[in-house]
């Protein structure tokens, strides 16, 4: 099959003159393939990861073996996305062989959805949807809202525009509420 750019359905919504390289701290949002439950059950506002979220956790936190330029901040694993903060330092400018966050998360993506099918015996089963949602972190107050929302969003969950009773459709934003109740609105095409 020849690719023709005018058939592309999919439109980018990383920002267009933006260099993911550079340091700097990024949200970051992926879902599971369809939105399948596979890395665990929330009770009374705990996740309790399965077989498959220990295996993204595992690869979560090993990202900063594979990627020495690479720290990690706030992050949850829900039963069908996870949310992380990802920081990458100055070193990483330093480093000769660097990449910026779109390899870093195939990384994590690819890492976890090899050894997951493993785990169940099927190759090349897709376990994430394509892309992520992500988010620049530009000041202080942003990324204390957004940690706070991070580490509660298992206690959302029935209410989450993710969980499999709701019909999700992709807008462009991702609406955050914290437990204030003050709202922030993440624009992806910002």
């Amino acid at each position: 099959m020849i690719f023709d750019p005018n058939l592309r359905s999919r439109r980018s919504i990383h920002l267009p003159e933006y260099d993911y390289t550079q340091p700097g701290a990024y949200f970051i949002t992926t879902c599971s393939w369809q939105r399948q439950c596979l890395f665990g059950d929330i009770n009374h506002g705990q996740m309790k990861l399965s077989r498959y979220g220990e295996t993204v956790k595992f690869n979560w936190f090993n990202l900063t073996r594979v990627y020495p330029y690479v720290n990690l901040d706030a992050f949850v694993l829900m039963p069908n996305h996870l949310h992380g903060i990802i920081v990458l330092t100055e070193q990483a400018i330093a480093t000769r062989k660097h990449h910026g966050l779109p390899e870093v998360v195939r990384g994590l993506k690819t890492f976890s959805a090899r050894r997951i099918n493993q785990l169940r015996n099927n190759r090349g089963v897709p376990v994430w949807q394509r892309g992520y949602y992500e988010k620049v972190i530009r000041n202080e107050q942003s990324l204390q809202n957004i940690r706070e929302y991070i580490i509660n969003n298992p206690l959302g969950w029935e209410k989450d525009e993710m969980h499999p009773s709701k019909s999700f459709s992709f807008n462009n934003q991702i609406r955050l509420k914290f437990q204030d109740g003050s709202p922030l609105v993440i624009n992806l095409n910002d």
